[in-house]
């Protein structure tokens, strides 16, 4: 519980720091990197200890990854720069749909079918406009530590191709913490943010930005999305990854 509470005020403070800074930057009309800094650091006060391996593209990217926790968020942000693109009820929470919001959060309605054009248009226009875009293709965390089919209609805004736009997958590797850390099952938000906010020492993790994939040389958004599930399944289940390609 002590533990808990000294995240909870070191998260309150560096916010505090954080967003007078990210004002001042919205009002000299510049790009803001504290919305970086500031997931960043809440990833760091977590306990998770990044390490990175690859090289991110700085823009006109739309990063892939695997899902297994809020954490996520907050470790490629952190390493990246990438908005994200999050289900439209999570605008709705306290606090953390406004924080959201501040990171130029793309939101899409998945339940309505007839909004998903006009959600990939919006997605494809912040990605034309060169902004590092991230996305959890499984569409939940409910896999765990196993990786979910990718979701082919989350990769809409990249077809016709967009000159330029490439697709990064990341894998995410909390190691022997994994298990532990995943959001699966009935567990509630606060319940999970309560559980890994008290866990004792630090995660290391492995960001793995691998080599970025053209949609121009994927014939569909199907196969553009089983390169990259395959990407990150060589990383993290290479056995899977290898079965997948007999």
């Amino acid at each position: 519980m002590i533990r808990f509470g000294l995240r909870i005020a070191a998260i309150i403070l560096t916010l505090l720091v954080c967003l007078p800074l990210h004002y001042a930057w919205k009002a000299a009309r510049a790009r803001s990197p504290w919305p970086r800094r500031f997931l960043g650091a809440v990833g760091r006060i977590a306990g998770m200890k990044v390490e990175v391996r690859g090289t991110p593209l700085p823009s006109h990217v739309l990063y892939a990854a695997n899902h297994l926790s809020w954490l996520d968020i907050m470790l490629i942000a952190g390493a990246s720069g990438a908005a994200f693109v999050s289900r439209d009820d999570v605008e709705r929470w306290p606090v953390i749909g406004w924080l959201a919001g501040l990171n130029d959060t793309v939101f899409v309605d998945r339940s309505d079918r007839r909004a998903v054009h006009g959600q990939a248009q919006t997605l494809r226009g912040a990605l034309a406009r060169g902004q590092p875009v991230a996305l959890f293709p499984e569409g939940t965390t409910d896999g765990g530590t196993s990786i979910l089919p990718f979701r082919a209609s989350l990769f809409e805004s990249l077809f016709p191709p967009l000159p330029g736009i490439r697709v990064q997958p990341v894998a995410i590797d909390y190691g022997a913490a994994a298990t532990d850390i995943a959001w699966v099952g009935k567990e509630s938000a606060g319940a999970n943010v309560r559980r890994v906010l008290s866990r004792h020492g630090t995660v290391p993790v492995i960001l793995d930005f691998r080599p970025p994939l053209d949609p121009a040389a994927a014939p569909d958004r199907k196969a553009l999305a089983q390169a990259a599930r395959s990407e990150i399944l060589s990383v993290l289940h290479p056995s899977e990854a290898a079965a997948d390609r007999l």
